[in-house]
């Protein structure tokens, strides 16, 4: 089994995709408002993950859409971090091909983490005026390269990331093989929405029929299942 604390391969940190998804595999619906897949237990649990790393990556897509804190809730977990010598809250990081992102979004304004976008050369420049003050801007290469922000965050000293989506996002990393572990939650209940967004899109994975991932546990957490999965070299 893996170590939770180790880097990945290639001086790139650890990297743990967490994703809740429904029966036929939707992270949300395509309505206004936040669909909720999980229950508060497990939403404890993804705390805990949390505080256990030293980062948390969501795609800019998921930032316009969910405004998300992403960060700590639980008050003794921020203590315990800052008694380990870590700040309260992880790191916050997105990945952006365009310059659309609100400085005003609560990935920004909420709480004291260190927030870091990893943008396409070609709006690095806009980027870095608009978030001025706000979040580090680093350039990532065009188009984007996930490898260039990865090892850019280990020599930052990010061992561990946690990769909260979306969809893009999910199926980027997974088929350039940048997941060592998946956590994925299934809700008991389908969206039945061919529009709404999915835990991964079409393409070619490397967790394919002949290299099956290794089930490392399997958990009731009220009435959603996770599963969690090492992947690869992991």
């Amino acid at each position: 089994m893996a170590d939770p604390r180790r880097s990945g391969m290639d001086g790139r940190p650890y990297v743990l995709l967490s994703c809740a998804m429904s029966l036929d595999g939707h992270i949300d619906d395509s309505g206004p408002d936040r669909l909720l897949l999980s229950n508060e237990e497990d939403f404890d649990r993804v705390d805990e993950v949390r505080a256990s790393c030293d980062a948390i990556l969501v795609g800019a897509g998921t930032l316009r859409r969910d405004n998300p804190r992403l960060l700590v809730r639980s008050e003794a977990r921020r203590h315990a971090r800052v008694r380990r010598g870590l700040p309260p809250h992880p790191a916050k990081v997105t990945l952006t091909a365009t310059a659309r992102l609100d400085p005003a979004g609560l990935f920004f304004t909420e709480g004291d983490a260190r927030k870091i976008v990893y943008a396409a050369s070609a709006v690095v420049g806009p980027l870095s005026a608009a978030l001025a003050g706000v979040a580090e801007v680093s350039d990532a290469g065009d188009p984007l390269d996930l490898r260039t922000a990865l090892a850019d965050l280990a020599r930052r000293g990010i061992a561990r990331l946690m990769v909260e989506g979306g969809g893009t996002v999910h199926t980027h990393f997974l088929q350039e093989g940048l997941v060592d572990e998946l956590q994925l939650v299934v809700a008991p209940f389908f969206v039945g929405d061919p529009s709404a967004p999915r835990f991964v899109y079409g393409g070619s994975f490397p967790q394919d029929s002949r290299h099956r991932m290794e089930l490392a546990d399997v958990r009731r957490l009220g009435d959603v299942v996770l599963l969690r999965y090492l992947v690869g070299g992991a």
